[in-house]
């Protein structure tokens, strides 16, 4: 990744898990062998990601943190004061990676957060800066303007939205690519390629689907609440999809997003 820093490609989401069920859920993630937690301020359960970290016993080193900047955080103080309060609720004295979570172009503002995010990234507060939800325009206003590219653009993809334009444009400035919903949140599962596939190669849908993002290169943050699928979703190192077999998912793609456009959105 772009600073020289090393993000773990494949990751534990908690998006939805509501912070009741969240540190159980990130301890079994953790005892499973992940390494790489993926939260947001808007999701409401940072200090549930916290505490299971320090409850896992391990190093703070050994884990990366993600979290994210909410849309009503825009601007030079306010992402700051966003950063701090992330920082507070999940008890943590730095960040592995800080994401600006939408780039809400009608506020115009996005710029301004991330000269921000340059700030504390060079105070030595986080060690990677990125963005979540970012189209090609915003990337590039975001290099014109600061000449500062994100380490990394987290964005909705999955067989049914492959992105392949914008992924190519990452290739280009040097910014890797994060999948978040990267099953589509169970819709590409009954997918006949990618059921044949897993029959095949005696491995459940998700874990096809999960093994074709790391061969795209993409970092992965699947989700589950569920110990036997959480295990699952990181078993995905001992098999490869063939040519044939990734060209297959490829043809799956049908560009229909199940999440907000990136142009629009500003809040639920």
């Amino acid at each position: 990744m772009r600073g020289g820093e090393a993000v773990p490609q494949l990751g534990f989401g908690v998006f939805q898990i509501p912070p009741e069920v969240t540190e159980e859920a990130v301890i079994l993630a953790l005892e499973a062998g992940y390494r790489h937690l993926d939260t947001a301020a808007a999701y409401r359960n940072e200090a549930a990601v916290g505490q299971a970290v320090r409850a896992s016993g391990l190093d703070r080193g050994e884990v990366f943190i993600t979290t994210k900047c909410w849309n009503d955080d825009h601007g030079r103080e306010e992402a700051r004061r966003a950063f701090d309060r992330s920082l507070e609720r999940l008890e943590l004295d730095y960040l592995d990676l800080y994401l600006i979570h939408w780039p809400v172009p009608a506020r115009e503002r996005y710029v301004d957060t991330w000269r921000t995010f340059i700030e504390l990234r060079d105070e030595g507060r986080v060690r990677s800066i990125g963005v979540s939800n970012f189209q090609a325009s915003h990337l590039r206003r975001l290099i014109e303007e600061t000449g500062e590219a994100p380490a990394i653009n987290q964005v909705e993809l999955h067989p049914h939205l492959q992105q392949v334009g914008l992924r190519r444009e990452h290739g280009e400035l040097g910014i890797l690519t994060e999948a978040w919903s990267p099953l589509a949140q169970g819709q590409v599962l009954d997918e006949p390629a990618i059921v044949e596939i897993g029959e095949r190669h005696a491995r459940t849908p998700a874990q096809v689907v999960i093994r074709w993002h790391l061969q795209l290169a993409n970092v992965v943050i699947p989700k589950s609440v569920t110990p036997e699928r959480i295990r699952q979703n990181l078993d995905v190192f001992d098999f490869e999809l063939s040519d044939a077999e990734m060209a297959a998912v490829n043809g799956l793609d049908q560009g229909r997003r199940i999440g907000p456009d990136p142009e629009t959105f500003i809040r639920p």
